[in-house]
């Protein structure tokens, strides 16, 4: 008899332990369903506060959809894929300013918008990469600028903060600008070759060449360069591969790109260093750092707050009614 209430009061405390479970994750559910409605009423207004950059966003998304809808039809699912990720991509810009709380300038979130469909839609669905051999140099060019302009920013903000007391001279912001962006470029370059590696892809694109150096080719096995010029053609395992050269196997690309990077950061550093040492007057920078939002601007708070009112609202609503039913239930006996 002992043993069978033991077992009953077992069974009882395991089914409320489940059912507390079950309303705490019901809760966390509904508080996250409550949030991701938030966010895309916030993420709406973001969009639509500055018609520009809406208008730019708008049109991108709409040839991004109708790409998107060819390659559907043509069956070419991995364009279907990076079309999808560009959809996603082009949202950032408005995810950072809504999640963060920072206001950036029309122009650079242009610039990113831009930069996002000619990587993805033009550069790789496009094909302009191969059209154009400057496509990829522009785009890393841009990358670096745009990487010094992310990393002064946050130095940036950081410095300006009321929580953390800092004076950081302009050269110190401007260096460490530069060093985020170029690393940056590295980690892209790390990305590019394990792509290439791992996953069989060609990021890192070849250069056909017209002269080797390389040390292992010296007929006396010394560590000095054998020089091979004038290469007009190339054959491997017997068979010609007609690109009127040799072949280089992505270093000179790789090189290229963090050069490119490296003028792009540099570029942006000198600006911000007499953005900071003008105290914050130059006119170039501006339309390219990031700076906190204003309290009106603060799409997500706002949102949260309607809400609050609205069920405040709707409780006091509720509140009133069943008082009222009370009372006539009351008047009634």
């Amino acid at each position: 008899m002992i043993i069978m209430n033991t077992q009953s009061i077992a069974k009882e405390r395991t089914a409320y332990k489940t059912a507390g479970t079950e309303d705490s994750v019901g809760e966390n559910n509904k508080k996250n369903k409550r949030w991701l409605k938030n966010l895309s009423e916030a993420l709406y207004m973001e969009l639509r506060e500055h018609k520009s950059s809406f208008i730019v966003y708008f049109t991108l998304r709409l040839l991004v959809i109708v790409m998107m809808v060819l390659q559907l039809m043509n069956r070419n699912y991995e364009n279907v894929f990076l079309c999808v990720l560009t959809l996603m991509l082009l949202v950032i810009p408005s995810l950072v300013q809504v999640t963060f709380k920072v206001e950036l300038p029309t122009v650079l979130e242009i610039i990113i918008l831009i930069f996002i469909f000619a990587a993805e839609i033009l550069g790789e669905i496009s094909e302009f990469y191969l059209l154009f051999p400057f496509w990829d140099t522009v785009l890393h060019t841009i990358n670096g600028f745009l990487a010094a302009a992310i990393g002064f920013s946050l130095v940036d903000l950081l410095n300006r903060s009321k929580k953390a007391v800092f004076s950081l001279s302009p050269l110190f912001m401007a260096i460490v600008a530069f060093c985020f962006s170029m690393t940056i470029g590295v980690i892209w370059e790390f990305f590019e070759f394990g792509m290439d590696q791992i996953a069989g892809f060609d990021m890192q694109k070849d250069t056909v060449i017209h002269t080797i150096r390389s040390v292992n080719l010296d007929p006396a096995g010394r560590n000095v360069p054998y020089v091979i010029d004038g290469i007009t053609s190339t054959a491997v395992n017997g068979a010609e591969l007609g690109i009127g050269g040799y072949l280089d196997i992505g270093l000179i690309d790789t090189m290229q790109d963090l050069i490119v990077n490296f003028i792009g950061a540099s570029i942006f550093s000198v600006i911000g260093f007499f953005f900071v040492k003008n105290r914050g007057r130059g006119k170039v920078a501006k339309r390219f750092i990031p700076r906190r939002k204003s309290e009106d601007r603060d799409f997500l708070k706002i949102v949260m707050e309607e809400k609050e009112t609205e069920e405040g609202a709707e409780a006091e609503t509720a509140e009133e009614k069943k008082n009222a039913d009370n009372r006539e239930e009351t008047g009634e006996q």
